[in-house]
Protein backbone atom coordinates (compact mmCIF):
# COMPACT_ATOMS: atom_id res chain seq x y z
CA UNK A 1 0.00 0.00 0.00
CA UNK A 2 2.87 2.32 1.03
CA UNK A 3 4.61 1.76 -2.61
CA UNK A 4 1.59 2.41 -4.32
CA UNK A 5 0.66 5.05 -2.37
CA UNK A 6 4.54 6.70 -3.21
CA UNK A 7 4.17 5.54 -6.97
CA UNK A 8 1.02 7.71 -7.02
CA UNK A 9 2.46 10.77 -5.34
CA UNK A 10 5.07 10.62 -7.87
CA UNK A 11 2.56 10.14 -10.68
CA UNK A 12 0.70 13.22 -10.13
CA UNK A 13 3.55 14.69 -9.41
CA UNK A 14 4.73 14.49 -13.11
CA UNK A 15 1.57 15.55 -14.43
CA UNK A 16 1.22 18.22 -12.55
CA UNK A 17 4.65 19.43 -13.59
CA UNK A 18 3.84 18.58 -17.42
CA UNK A 19 0.71 20.43 -17.14
CA UNK A 20 2.27 23.57 -15.96
CA UNK A 21 4.58 23.49 -18.21
CA UNK A 22 2.08 22.71 -21.31
CA UNK A 23 -0.07 25.82 -19.37
CA UNK A 24 3.04 27.99 -19.93
CA UNK A 25 3.79 26.98 -23.98
CA UNK A 26 0.02 27.15 -24.55
CA UNK A 27 -0.19 30.22 -22.66
CA UNK A 28 -0.43 32.32 -25.89
CA UNK A 29 -3.19 30.73 -27.74
CA UNK A 30 -5.19 30.88 -24.41
CA UNK A 31 -4.86 34.34 -23.98
CA UNK A 32 -5.13 36.10 -27.34
CA UNK A 33 -3.51 39.45 -25.67
CA UNK A 34 -0.19 38.63 -25.97
CA UNK A 35 -0.87 37.70 -29.61
CA UNK A 36 0.84 40.64 -31.95
CA UNK A 37 -1.00 39.10 -34.78
CA UNK A 38 -4.47 40.37 -33.22
CA UNK A 39 -6.42 42.70 -34.91
CA UNK A 40 -6.41 46.21 -33.55
CA UNK A 41 -7.47 49.70 -34.55
CA UNK A 42 -10.68 51.11 -34.91
CA UNK A 43 -13.35 51.27 -37.45
CA UNK A 44 -15.56 54.12 -37.80
CA UNK A 45 -19.01 54.21 -38.66
CA UNK A 46 -21.94 57.08 -38.64
CA UNK A 47 -24.86 57.70 -40.64
CA UNK A 48 -28.51 56.26 -40.47
CA UNK A 49 -30.05 55.50 -37.33
CA UNK A 50 -32.46 52.89 -38.96
CA UNK A 51 -29.18 51.17 -39.96
CA UNK A 52 -27.29 51.47 -36.47
CA UNK A 53 -29.11 48.75 -34.82
CA UNK A 54 -27.28 46.40 -37.70
CA UNK A 55 -23.83 47.78 -37.77
CA UNK A 56 -23.93 47.35 -33.92
CA UNK A 57 -24.77 44.05 -34.09
CA UNK A 58 -22.22 43.30 -36.72
CA UNK A 59 -19.74 45.16 -34.33
CA UNK A 60 -20.83 43.53 -30.97
CA UNK A 61 -20.58 40.14 -32.80
CA UNK A 62 -17.12 40.83 -34.73
CA UNK A 63 -15.40 41.86 -31.25
CA UNK A 64 -16.54 39.20 -29.57
CA UNK A 65 -13.45 37.58 -31.49
CA UNK A 66 -11.51 40.75 -32.24
CA UNK A 67 -11.74 42.20 -29.09
CA UNK A 68 -8.82 44.61 -29.71
CA UNK A 69 -10.84 46.66 -32.69
CA UNK A 70 -13.49 49.55 -31.16
CA UNK A 71 -16.12 49.92 -33.87
CA UNK A 72 -18.06 53.24 -32.72
CA UNK A 73 -21.62 53.30 -34.29
CA UNK A 74 -22.81 57.14 -34.47
CA UNK A 75 -26.26 58.25 -35.60
CA UNK A 76 -26.07 61.56 -37.40
CA UNK A 77 -28.62 61.01 -39.98
CA UNK A 78 -27.68 59.34 -43.65
CA UNK A 79 -26.87 62.56 -45.19
CA UNK A 80 -24.95 63.75 -42.04
CA UNK A 81 -23.13 60.26 -41.99
CA UNK A 82 -22.11 61.27 -45.43
CA UNK A 83 -20.85 64.34 -44.90
CA UNK A 84 -18.19 62.54 -42.85
CA UNK A 85 -17.51 59.90 -44.94
CA UNK A 86 -17.16 62.13 -47.78
CA UNK A 87 -14.96 64.49 -46.15
CA UNK A 88 -12.89 61.31 -45.22
CA UNK A 89 -13.36 60.99 -41.30
CA UNK A 90 -15.13 57.39 -41.20
CA UNK A 91 -14.08 54.46 -42.60
CA UNK A 92 -18.24 53.29 -43.00
CA UNK A 93 -21.27 55.60 -43.63
CA UNK A 94 -24.54 53.81 -42.46
CA UNK A 95 -27.67 54.76 -45.12
CA UNK A 96 -31.04 54.23 -45.74
CA UNK A 97 -31.66 55.32 -49.12
CA UNK A 98 -29.09 55.37 -51.91
CA UNK A 99 -25.75 58.06 -51.97
CA UNK A 100 -27.55 61.31 -53.68
CA UNK A 101 -25.59 62.82 -56.87
CA UNK A 102 -24.80 66.31 -54.71
CA UNK A 103 -22.89 63.31 -51.77
CA UNK A 104 -21.33 61.37 -54.69
CA UNK A 105 -19.86 64.76 -55.95
CA UNK A 106 -18.33 65.66 -52.75
CA UNK A 107 -16.71 62.23 -52.35
CA UNK A 108 -15.48 62.49 -55.89
CA UNK A 109 -13.90 66.18 -54.64
CA UNK A 110 -11.78 64.01 -51.82
CA UNK A 111 -11.16 61.71 -53.72
CA UNK A 112 -13.18 58.91 -51.93
CA UNK A 113 -13.93 55.85 -53.86
CA UNK A 114 -16.45 53.58 -52.33
CA UNK A 115 -19.52 50.81 -53.23
CA UNK A 116 -22.97 50.45 -52.06
CA UNK A 117 -23.66 47.20 -49.93
CA UNK A 118 -27.24 46.73 -49.80
CA UNK A 119 -26.90 44.35 -46.13
CA UNK A 120 -30.79 44.15 -45.46
CA UNK A 121 -34.28 45.08 -45.96
CA UNK A 122 -36.59 47.45 -43.99
CA UNK A 123 -40.63 47.55 -43.28
CA UNK A 124 -40.36 51.68 -42.62
CA UNK A 125 -43.15 51.39 -39.99
CA UNK A 126 -45.77 54.33 -39.11
CA UNK A 127 -46.74 53.79 -35.54
CA UNK A 128 -49.40 55.50 -32.62
CA UNK A 129 -49.99 54.86 -28.98
CA UNK A 130 -51.26 52.39 -27.39
CA UNK A 131 -54.11 54.51 -26.37
CA UNK A 132 -54.97 54.84 -29.72
CA UNK A 133 -57.83 52.40 -30.59
CA UNK A 134 -59.35 53.82 -33.75
CA UNK A 135 -56.36 53.80 -36.20
CA UNK A 136 -55.77 50.34 -37.07
CA UNK A 137 -55.13 51.43 -41.09
CA UNK A 138 -54.34 54.35 -42.92
CA UNK A 139 -54.14 54.37 -46.69
CA UNK A 140 -51.58 56.16 -48.02
CA UNK A 141 -53.43 59.32 -49.15
CA UNK A 142 -54.57 59.64 -45.69
CA UNK A 143 -50.64 59.47 -44.53
CA UNK A 144 -50.23 62.09 -47.63
CA UNK A 145 -53.16 64.43 -46.34
CA UNK A 146 -51.36 64.37 -43.24
CA UNK A 147 -47.94 65.00 -44.33
CA UNK A 148 -47.84 66.67 -47.40
CA UNK A 149 -46.37 70.40 -47.81
CA UNK A 150 -48.44 72.75 -46.18
CA UNK A 151 -50.65 70.23 -44.18
CA UNK A 152 -53.48 72.18 -41.88
CA UNK A 153 -54.86 68.62 -40.37
CA UNK A 154 -54.30 68.88 -36.37
CA UNK A 155 -56.51 66.27 -35.17
CA UNK A 156 -57.74 62.75 -35.83
CA UNK A 157 -61.16 63.61 -36.95
CA UNK A 158 -60.15 65.80 -40.08
CA UNK A 159 -58.67 62.57 -41.17
CA UNK A 160 -61.24 60.47 -41.27
CA UNK A 161 -65.03 61.90 -39.87
CA UNK A 162 -65.57 58.03 -37.89
CA UNK A 163 -62.04 58.77 -36.11
CA UNK A 164 -62.65 61.05 -32.86
CA UNK A 165 -62.03 64.71 -32.03
CA UNK A 166 -58.81 64.12 -30.88
CA UNK A 167 -55.36 66.39 -31.24
CA UNK A 168 -52.86 65.05 -34.19
CA UNK A 169 -49.46 65.11 -32.99
CA UNK A 170 -46.84 64.61 -35.21
CA UNK A 171 -43.21 63.38 -34.56
CA UNK A 172 -40.91 62.14 -37.35
CA UNK A 173 -37.20 62.13 -38.59
CA UNK A 174 -35.51 65.41 -39.48
CA UNK A 175 -34.21 65.94 -42.58
CA UNK A 176 -30.94 64.86 -42.44
CA UNK A 177 -32.88 61.35 -42.19
CA UNK A 178 -32.70 59.07 -45.07
CA UNK A 179 -36.19 57.93 -43.47
CA UNK A 180 -37.32 61.18 -44.31
CA UNK A 181 -36.34 61.55 -47.73
CA UNK A 182 -37.47 57.45 -48.33
CA UNK A 183 -41.10 58.56 -46.51
CA UNK A 184 -41.43 61.81 -48.14
CA UNK A 185 -40.90 60.33 -52.06
CA UNK A 186 -42.96 57.89 -51.35
CA UNK A 187 -46.07 59.11 -49.45
CA UNK A 188 -45.92 62.69 -50.74
CA UNK A 189 -44.48 61.83 -54.08
CA UNK A 190 -41.41 64.13 -53.84
CA UNK A 191 -38.23 63.57 -51.58
CA UNK A 192 -37.60 66.16 -48.93
CA UNK A 193 -41.55 67.52 -49.51
CA UNK A 194 -43.29 67.54 -45.91
CA UNK A 195 -45.14 69.65 -43.32
CA UNK A 196 -42.42 71.29 -40.96
CA UNK A 197 -45.17 71.86 -37.99
CA UNK A 198 -43.56 68.20 -36.66
CA UNK A 199 -41.79 67.72 -33.84
CA UNK A 200 -37.99 66.36 -35.93
CA UNK A 201 -35.56 64.18 -34.23
CA UNK A 202 -32.53 62.36 -35.78
CA UNK A 203 -32.88 60.07 -32.86
CA UNK A 204 -35.43 57.51 -33.13
CA UNK A 205 -35.55 57.09 -29.01
CA UNK A 206 -37.16 60.18 -28.84
CA UNK A 207 -39.80 59.67 -31.26
CA UNK A 208 -40.64 56.59 -29.88
CA UNK A 209 -41.17 58.95 -26.37
CA UNK A 210 -43.33 61.16 -28.13
CA UNK A 211 -45.72 58.99 -29.77
CA UNK A 212 -46.13 56.99 -26.42
CA UNK A 213 -46.50 59.85 -24.35
CA UNK A 214 -49.16 61.07 -26.48
CA UNK A 215 -53.03 60.15 -26.76
CA UNK A 216 -52.66 61.24 -30.28
CA UNK A 217 -49.14 60.72 -31.48
CA UNK A 218 -48.33 59.39 -34.58
CA UNK A 219 -44.97 59.22 -36.22
CA UNK A 220 -42.72 56.82 -38.59
CA UNK A 221 -39.36 55.04 -38.54
CA UNK A 222 -37.33 51.85 -39.21
CA UNK A 223 -39.18 48.40 -38.27
CA UNK A 224 -36.34 47.31 -35.93
CA UNK A 225 -37.08 50.47 -34.01
CA UNK A 226 -40.70 49.09 -33.54
CA UNK A 227 -40.22 45.95 -32.79
CA UNK A 228 -37.72 47.31 -29.46
CA UNK A 229 -40.55 49.05 -28.38
CA UNK A 230 -43.74 46.69 -29.20
CA UNK A 231 -45.05 46.92 -25.45
CA UNK A 232 -45.08 51.19 -26.01
CA UNK A 233 -46.30 51.70 -29.27
CA UNK A 234 -48.79 50.01 -32.20
CA UNK A 235 -47.67 49.34 -35.65
CA UNK A 236 -50.61 50.99 -38.50
CA UNK A 237 -51.36 48.97 -41.01
CA UNK A 238 -51.27 50.22 -44.26
CA UNK A 239 -52.98 50.10 -47.50
CA UNK A 240 -51.32 50.75 -50.60
CA UNK A 241 -54.09 49.95 -53.18
CA UNK A 242 -54.36 46.75 -52.31
CA UNK A 243 -56.03 46.10 -48.77
CA UNK A 244 -54.15 46.33 -45.14
CA UNK A 245 -51.26 45.34 -44.39
CA UNK A 246 -49.08 45.08 -41.11
CA UNK A 247 -45.12 45.55 -41.82
CA UNK A 248 -43.41 42.74 -41.09
CA UNK A 249 -40.26 40.52 -42.10
CA UNK A 250 -42.90 38.30 -44.59
CA UNK A 251 -44.68 40.99 -45.84
CA UNK A 252 -41.13 42.77 -46.44
CA UNK A 253 -40.01 39.80 -48.17
CA UNK A 254 -43.05 38.93 -50.23
CA UNK A 255 -43.29 42.50 -51.75
CA UNK A 256 -46.77 42.81 -49.98
CA UNK A 257 -45.77 45.64 -47.77
CA UNK A 258 -46.32 48.62 -50.20
CA UNK A 259 -45.06 51.61 -50.28
CA UNK A 260 -42.98 51.02 -47.07
CA UNK A 261 -40.62 48.78 -47.50
CA UNK A 262 -36.82 49.24 -49.09
CA UNK A 263 -33.09 48.09 -48.78
CA UNK A 264 -31.09 49.39 -46.47
CA UNK A 265 -27.05 49.86 -47.04
CA UNK A 266 -23.71 50.31 -45.91
CA UNK A 267 -20.75 52.29 -47.61
CA UNK A 268 -16.95 51.38 -47.11
CA UNK A 269 -14.20 53.10 -47.68
CA UNK A 270 -11.82 52.07 -50.60
CA UNK A 271 -8.96 53.67 -48.50
CA UNK A 272 -10.18 52.25 -45.67
CA UNK A 273 -10.12 48.75 -46.51
CA UNK A 274 -6.52 48.74 -47.17
CA UNK A 275 -6.49 48.64 -42.89
CA UNK A 276 -6.60 45.19 -42.20
CA UNK A 277 -9.06 45.84 -39.21
CA UNK A 278 -11.97 47.32 -41.96
CA UNK A 279 -11.38 45.00 -44.61
CA UNK A 280 -11.87 42.10 -42.07
CA UNK A 281 -14.92 43.40 -40.73
CA UNK A 282 -16.67 44.47 -43.78
CA UNK A 283 -15.66 40.80 -44.94
CA UNK A 284 -17.31 39.69 -41.84
CA UNK A 285 -20.55 41.57 -42.07
CA UNK A 286 -21.00 40.54 -45.72
CA UNK A 287 -20.27 37.07 -44.89
CA UNK A 288 -22.83 36.80 -41.89
CA UNK A 289 -25.10 39.40 -43.07
CA UNK A 290 -28.23 37.40 -42.66
CA UNK A 291 -27.36 36.58 -39.06
CA UNK A 292 -27.46 39.95 -38.47
CA UNK A 293 -30.08 41.07 -40.22
CA UNK A 294 -32.20 38.72 -38.10
CA UNK A 295 -30.81 39.29 -34.60
CA UNK A 296 -31.07 43.30 -35.30
CA UNK A 297 -34.80 42.54 -36.18
CA UNK A 298 -34.57 43.42 -39.66
CA UNK A 299 -35.18 41.97 -43.31
CA UNK A 300 -32.61 39.55 -44.86
CA UNK A 301 -31.28 39.77 -48.48
CA UNK A 302 -32.95 38.09 -50.71
CA UNK A 303 -30.92 35.34 -52.67
CA UNK A 304 -30.82 38.23 -56.01
CA UNK A 305 -29.58 41.05 -53.53
CA UNK A 306 -27.37 38.36 -51.83
CA UNK A 307 -25.73 37.83 -54.83
CA UNK A 308 -24.86 41.67 -55.74
CA UNK A 309 -23.62 42.24 -52.06
CA UNK A 310 -20.54 39.86 -52.47
CA UNK A 311 -19.99 41.26 -55.73
CA UNK A 312 -19.89 44.92 -54.13
CA UNK A 313 -17.69 43.37 -51.65
CA UNK A 314 -15.02 42.04 -54.54
CA UNK A 315 -15.39 45.41 -56.52
CA UNK A 316 -14.39 47.46 -53.92
CA UNK A 317 -11.90 45.14 -53.11
CA UNK A 318 -10.19 45.32 -56.43
CA UNK A 319 -10.50 49.22 -55.95
CA UNK A 320 -8.58 49.01 -52.90
CA UNK A 321 -5.78 47.22 -54.75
Amino acid sequence: MTISMRGTARTAAVLTGLALALSACGGGSEDSSGDDTQLSGTVKIDGSSTVAPLSTVASELFTEENGKVQIPVGTSGTGGGFEKFCAGETDISDASRPIKDEEKAACDAKGIKYSEFAVANDALTVVVSKDNTWAQCLTVEQLKKIWEPGSKVNNWNQIDPKFPNEPLKLFGPGTDSGTFDYFTDEINGEEGASRTDYQPSEDDNVIVTGVSGSKGGLGYFGFSYFEANADKLKAVEIDGGNGCVAPSVAAAQDGTYKPLSRPLFIYPSAASLKRPEVLAFVEFYVANHADIATKAKFVPLNSTQEGALKQALETLKTQAG
